[in-house]
């Protein structure tokens, strides 16, 4: 090794040569000049790979492989045989063997409101969001798709769906897509959770005014025993004002006035199916309200996935063929069957139909 040291032409640093190749090389170098015995070949302290890689290299075809054997014998592999075998972990299916999804639902839920405890609608907060969704679902609309809108009948759950459309609206113009939106209709399928009352069935919220007109008549004046729908109702409203989560205490306690959560999937499934074969679309977006949406994650995923943020949404993509469906939450993915309603047993009569779980509240 020599140190030449070149004229200064503005570095001081000197260079230095090296004639010999690196150690590295020069192994290498020594390695592919000497020949490999056949005794050091089969040798079984030699890796596998090794002995695999130098059976490859003295082949007169490079790409030639040794036949596979199991205890000695030639194993007859086909093609077949590899794509039955074969670890999909591994090795995913390409996108044109995947499966097809026909329509995206999104259940949304709404903005926020001014409060619960009436029909207030949305803070302009609860606008803005609503609106910035639809522009983000915008993104997934295509040239030529079609997005039905449809909600919940209450004021908070209407003016997100509003607000969405809006938002897709503007968002289609910006990215320049050409699709049809189509207007807003409100279906009972996705009505929140209802509450059995002496007036009859009625949403949470709606209960909440007659809730409060009774739980003072016998607070003031010591009526006596509380009926049974007033002593629920004030349970989930008293967790509600503590600032607790009252959706966990109607999906985790027996209510016997409060609707099941699985009430309300199969309300879900009921209204999702029957958009699906009025007005098939590409998507449809649905504005509602968190506690069946929850619910309906929960029975998808088989835990309790937690409770959606204003406009955050549960997204449902039927298969071509109508079986199955995909349900994405959070980062998670769970295959699905399609429920057939029909055959699903009413828990009172044994049987249960459409038009059953159409009127479930």
């Amino acid at each position: 090794m020599t140190a030449v040291q070149e004229p200064t032409t503005g570095s001081a640093f000197p260079r230095t040569e090296r004639p010999d190749a690196p150690a590295y090389l020069s192994r290498y170098l020594e390695r592919t000049a000497r020949t490999v015995t056949r005794e050091e070949a089969e040798d079984e302290s030699t890796p596998l790979y090794l002995r695999r890689f130098r059976e490859r290299r003295e082949s007169t075809d490079p790409f030639e492989t040794p036949v596979p054997t199991y205890e000695g014998q030639e194993l007859n592999t086909t093609r077949g045989w590899a794509e039955v075998t074969r670890t999909k972990e591994i090795v995913p299916e390409r996108r044109e063997q995947a499966a097809q999804a026909t329509t995206d639902i999104y259940f949304v839920r709404h903005g926020e409101t001014q409060g619960y405890s009436s029909e207030s609608g949305l803070t302009p907060l609860g606008s803005w969001q609503a609106h910035r969704r639809g522009q983000e679902l915008a993104r997934r609309v295509m040239n030529g798709h079609t997005v039905r809108l449809a909600c919940a009948e209450t004021n908070r759950a209407r003016q997100t769906a509003e607000h969405i459309r809006r938002g897709l609206l503007d968002g289609m113009q910006l990215f320049g897509r050409e699709a049809t939106v189509g207007d807003i209709v409100g279906y009972r399928e996705f009505q929140n959770f209802a509450v059995s009352t002496p007036e009859g069935l009625r949403d949470v919220t709606s209960a909440f005014r007659l809730y409060a007109k009774e739980i003072e008549a016998y607070e003031r004046v010591s009526m006596g025993e509380r009926p049974g729908w007033l002593v629920e109702i004030d349970r989930f409203w008293k967790i509600q004002n503590a600032g607790g989560d009252p959706i966990t205490h109607w999906l985790t306690m027996p209510l016997m006035h409060f609707e099941p959560p699985i009430s309300c999937v199969r309300r879900f499934w009921a209204g999702l199916l029957r958009i699906h074969n009025e007005t098939p679309g590409n998507s449809v977006v649905v504005a509602t309200h968190s506690g069946p949406i929850r619910a309906f994650a929960t029975w998808a995923m088989g835990y309790d996935p937690g409770e959606p943020f204003n406009t955050e949404f549960v997204r449902v993509r039927l298969i071509d063929g109508g079986v199955t469906a995909l349900v994405l939450y959070r980062n998670r993915v769970q295959e699905v069957h399609v429920p057939d309603l029909e055959a699903l047993p009413n828990w009172w009569t044994g049987t249960a139909t459409a038009a059953d779980v159409a009127e479930g509240i």
